[in-house]
């Protein structure tokens, strides 16, 4: 009997840091989303599309479920939240290295949200090449008593190991359906937005403190005609200390950041990149609600 080709939405949620844009950029075998070791990198919901034999999977990587004090970080959950209604699936991923699981009051909270959703929830266990052996097969045992998962799958994005497991579950609970999207067709984001976003992900690496949270990136020329390709953008912080560190003494702060986002940015996209940047102050742009909804965050 021929199996019904599958597709549908899968949403993939979790606390900040899981890992959730590494596992969208493995499932892709490219790069879309940025990542760091801060949490929060990921700011708005980024779409990517696996192609399978006989099943084509839309996931939503979302910004991480937190406690959110500032307009920008309500947004930021927000978009997430936003993302459990359009499901057909829902991965909820952890971090398994973590010595004892997230407090369970905030867990409980975040797994709240799934419960009207009505869709299946895969457990995702990220991490576990960093977790003690002895402490995965508890781990699973204990998140089995605060949801009744679909399934539990441990893995670790990064390098790949299982992945494809979890793909196969996730596309199982996939409903009957057609092709969405054509076969070349990874994602929906533009360059443009890529660009922006190995910026920002160029300023998170390269400093700390208040800082990453503090800077949006604004593309203000893409030249597509010239070669190499010619990429204007502007850095925006919230007040000129913050303008003096991105651009540091004699420069070299900016420096730095260019030259690593200018090397990113040419590989992702696959060709020779010229980059500019400018630091720009715009005062309390994480509370300005317009400026927000420029960026794609919804209300």
């Amino acid at each position: 009997m021929t199996q019904p080709y599958r597709s549908g939405v899968v949403a993939i949620l979790g606390p900040p840091n899981a890992g959730k844009s590494t596992l969208l950029n493995r499932l892709l075998q490219q790069k879309i989303a940025i990542v760091s070791p801060k949490p929060q990198t990921t700011r708005n919901r980024i779409m990517g599309v696996v192609h399978g034999d006989n099943y084509q999977m839309i996931l939503l990587d979302t910004p991480g479920l937190h406690e959110a004090k500032e307009e920008i970080n309500r947004r930021m959950v927000r978009a997430a939240l936003d993302s459990i209604a359009e499901a057909d699936v829902i991965l909820f991923l952890t971090d398994s290295s973590e010595a004892t699981p997230e407090r369970p009051e905030r867990l409980q909270q975040q797994l709240a949200f799934l419960e009207a959703a009505q869709a299946p929830v895969v457990l995702a266990l990220n991490k576990v090449d960093l977790a003690p052996k002895t402490q995965l097969l508890p781990l699973i045992d204990w998140y089995r008593t605060q949801y009744p998962f679909a399934a539990i799958v441990p893995l670790t994005a990064l390098h790949g190991d299982g992945v494809e497991p979890l793909v196969q579950e996730l596309a199982a609970r996939l409903p009957a359906g057609p092709k969405y999207y054509p076969d070349d067709m990874p994602t929906d984001v533009s360059e443009r937005f890529i660009a922006a976003e190995i910026v920002r992900e160029s300023v998170f690496l390269r400093t700390r403190d208040e800082v990453p949270y503090a800077t949006a990136v604004l593309i203000d020329l893409f030249d597509e005609s010239m070669e190499p390709l010619r990429i204007v953008a502007s850095i925006l912080v919230e007040r000129n200390s913050q303008k003096g560190i991105l651009i540091g003494k004699g420069g070299a702060m900016l420096a730095q950041i260019r030259k690593r986002a200018t090397a990113e940015i040419s590989r992702v996209l696959g060709r020779s990149v010229r980059l500019e940047l400018w630091v720009k102050v715009q005062k309390n742009w994480t509370e300005d609600e317009k400026f927000l909804r420029s960026l794609g965050l919804p209300e």
